[in-house]
């Protein structure tokens, strides 16, 4: 066993042991399972109280942001005109509708395009695909950038692990003399790694540099907006829907408290940044959160999200089928969950890097693991393990007041519960997209509200489980290739 082989076994070995043990005292010691049992659903609940401030303060900012001019507030900031903008597109067999839709919201941002340079990165694996794309779209979209530039990654490059990750890595390392060779210093572009299918508010890229321009060591600092899955919603399926609204609260909720947060899906860091960390890494999955470690580490800790509480828009997965969808649905989350390979890549660096505080690596490496636990266990705990005690206590234990009183009690809980699913459900009906008119109104927002009974379900099947299965993969030391959703707009 390796030095650092523990911390891959760790997280999956402590959601194994607890159900394990669960189980176990829920046939020898039931009395001990329901006190936990009361006692986890009150630390849930509690949670939940304590998050929905946190949610309604990010919504708040999300709601005042809208209404701000960015771009007035930009201009009037020393060094902007020295400010320029590297965006980064990687693609795989996206069909073209959707990468022109990403290019045009680019272009219609309220920030300069002619200080915008976009890299379109394709594949070497979908190669005939992606020059005849980029051949039509350049004549299109060439002149309004200041540079519309593509990249091929080389397919079966020893070390890489197929995905955006090593897409990133090969695109940035080729664009850069080209970026050098234009004389702009590297403190001065900002990057912003995006999926394709990302359509930016038109106010993205001024708010960015306004930021970028008055938070202290701007070079120090990722930039993470708002993640919406907004593109393809209505022809979504309900499970669906509430999985990734699930994912813009859960991510809402960090905005708020960003001195513990990680950069997640599309977001924004300076060149700089890169520069000194030797781009993405080429052997993982979860780059979006990795490269937010890597600068943590090569600046001992001192490293951080700024929030930026505008929206960015994406697809959600969508096949056409409704039970692919589902599948592909629990494949995304699979992938998201597989962030835990951060936990032994804290380790392994931490241990290696004697500048960073000892509390800062603490605390980092608690957040990184309570996360992965408590995703892959809350739900079962108490949508299904919590009841077992009362199907398998002995017939002497029934008649005990505890027995009779707790699932009372824990009704109760889960009633004040219910607080963070009508806030949910509530701000759900202000960041939805545009009704398309073949939707009645009284029958879309009717579904839209009534979605969110299949909460509890979707907690199980696509938190719970897609986690354990991300965990247990890990700690058995087999690896999880990175598979692009399908995102179809219909």
């Amino acid at each position: 066993m390796t030095r650092t082989r523990w911390a891959e076994i760790f997280p999956g070995a402590c959601i194994w042991l607890t159900f394990i043990v669960t189980i176990i005292l829920s046939f020898i010691r039931p009395i001990w399972m329901i006190y936990f049992i009361i006692l986890f659903d009150l630390y849930w609940m509690l949670r939940i109280m304590y998050f929905v401030p946190f949610l309604l303060l990010s919504w708040w900012r999300y709601r005042r942001a809208l209404k701000r001019d960015w771009q007035k507030e930009a201009e009037a900031q020393s060094g902007y005109q020295d400010i320029y903008h590297l965006i980064f597109l990687p693609t795989y067999k996206e069909e073209e509708h959707v990468v022109r839709a990403t290019l045009s919201t680019l272009a219609q941002a309220d920030y300069p395009c002619e200080r915008m340079i976009v890299v379109l990165a394709g594949e070497e694996r979908d190669l005939e695909r992606f020059e005849q794309m980029v051949t039509r779209l350049k004549p299109e979209f060439e002149s309004t950038f200041m540079h519309l530039w593509s990249t091929v990654h080389a397919k079966d490059m020893e070390g890489d692990v197929i995905g955006k990750g090593s897409n990133l890595h090969w695109s940035g390392k080729q664009i850069l003399p080209n970026i050098l060779a234009t004389g702009i210093a590297p403190e001065d572009i900002i990057v912003s790694s995006f999926d394709v299918d990302t359509l930016v508010h038109p106010k993205y890229f001024s708010c960015l540099t306004y930021l970028y321009l008055t938070v202290q060591d701007p070079t120090h600092s990722s930039y993470q907006p708002v993640a919406l899955y907004n593109n393809n919603l209505w022809q979504s399926p309900a499970p669906v829907r509430v999985a990734m609204f699930g994912t813009t609260f859960w991510l809402m909720t960090e905005l708020a408290r960003p001195e513990g947060m990680m950069t997640f899906s599309s977001h924004s860091m300076s060149l700089r940044m890169l520069m000194d960390v030797g781009f993405w890494q080429r052997d993982i999955v979860s780059e979006d959160s990795r490269i937010f470690l890597q600068g943590l580490v090569h600046y001992h800790g001192k490293y951080r999200v700024t929030p930026i509480h505008l929206p960015v828009s994406m697809d959600t997965v969508m096949t056409g089928n409704y039970g692919k969808a589902l599948i592909a649905l629990y494949k995304q989350l699979r992938r998201w969950a597989w962030g835990v390979e951060n936990f032994p890549y804290m380790v392994r660096a931490f241990r290696q890097d004697v500048q960073m505080p000892f509390w800062t690596k603490l605390g980092w490496l608690f957040k990184q693991w309570e996360g992965a636990y408590t995703w892959a266990t809350a739900p079962i705990l108490i949508f299904v393990l919590g009841y077992l005690p009362f199907f398998v206590a002995p017939d002497s234990f029934r008649s005990v007041a505890l027995f009779q009183n707790t699932p009372f009690t824990l009704q109760w809980l889960m009633r004040f519960s219910m607080i963070g699913l009508l806030v949910s459900a509530s701000l759900a009906l202000t960041l939805l997209p545009p009704r398309p008119a073949r939707y009645p109104r009284i029958y879309a927002y009717s579904i839209i509200l009534l979605q969110w009974i299949l909460l509890p379900v979707t907690f199980v099947l696509f938190g719970a489980i897609p986690a354990i299965d991300a965990q247990t993969r890990l700690m058995l030391g087999k690896t999880l290739g990175f598979q692009v959703s399908p995102k179809r707009k219909l």
